[in-house]
């Protein structure tokens, strides 16, 4: 059972035969569906939608009867927009015929790795080979497992002025390529943010001093611990269990993407201007 089938709206299954019923369901009554020849078999991605840009995707192939065999299934959310344009490299997981991407992104302050969505595209339009390194724009969304509604912080008129965050990223790049006044430089700016915290930390919750942040969360490599301030909010409905979602654009680090998660597992209530914070699972379309 995936552990975020909940998040788009199908909390109540508990037992496999409700499971396989679902599965056959996506598989019979596909909305999409996207097969490419692999040489020695042929990739098929079949696509339902239950909600508004989510629902479940069955990976497998056509045996020699023309009978589907599933070798794999996942819960999915589509973003909007463009998250980031750096360098996207894509690797293929080990058990399975999906794929997972990585996006160098300095304003997240890790390299990010999401589960690839659009894994039929990506075969019809490059070879593994070509894609290492390569630079394009990705739309990255996540499904919450959980979260939690945070107020926001008073901010100054002027708010966080873009042209210090462009300087940070921009030292931050010389640094990796072995500038060592860059490095100098962010290391004497730790050590006056480690200064300012400290102090402010005696008299102040954490919440009041961090704004957004995003860490790896757990053994999964694509899973993380993030709060970001909501920019949008919409409401959705899963159409086979009624269950109520929401939908939120969240800015996060300079980073704008989508996070979807089941109203059941939300804790407050979501406006625009308040700050998101919860578990999640980051998936991502490369935009080829």
């Amino acid at each position: 059972m995936h552990s975020y089938l909940r998040t788009v709206g199908f909390s109540e299954i508990r037992e496999k035969k409700e499971l396989d019923a679902l599965l056959k369901d996506v598989i019979e009554n596909f909305d999409e569906r996207n097969m490419v020849d692999r040489g020695d078999h042929v990739f098929v991605e079949l696509v339902k939608l239950y909600g508004y840009d989510n629902g479940i995707t069955v990976c497998g192939e056509y045996d020699e009867n023309n009978v589907f065999q599933m070798e794999y299934y996942y819960p999915f959310f589509r973003g909007t927009g463009v998250t980031s344009y750096e360098e996207i490299t894509v690797e293929k997981h080990a058990g399975k015929e999906s794929y997972a991407g990585v996006c160098d992104d300095l304003r997240s302050g890790v390299a990010l790795i999401f589960y690839l969505e659009n894994a039929a595209e990506y075969f019809k339009r490059h070879k593994q080979s070509e894609m290492m390194g390569t630079k394009t724009s990705v739309t990255l969304s996540a499904l919450a497992k959980e979260g939690k509604i945070l107020l926001p912080l008073a901010k100054s008129i002027a708010g966080k002025p873009s042209a210090v965050n462009a300087e940070k990223n921009r030292l931050i790049a010389a640094a990796k390529n072995g500038d060592e006044e860059a490095m100098e430089s962010l290391t004497i700016e730790d050590m006056d943010m480690y200064s300012v915290v400290s102090r402010r930390i005696q008299n102040e919750d954490v919440f009041t001093i961090v704004e957004s942040y995003f860490m790896p969360y757990g053994v999964e490599c694509d899973q993380y611990n993030i709060m970001g301030e909501i920019t949008e909010i919409v409401e959705d409905v899963n159409e086979s269990t009624k269950e109520k979602m929401y939908h939120m654009s969240l800015l996060c680090n300079d980073m704008s993407f989508d996070v979807c998660i089941n109203q059941k597992h939300l804790m407050g209530k979501p406006e625009v201007g308040r700050r998101f914070k919860g578990l999640i699972w980051l998936q991502g379309t490369v935009n080829f």
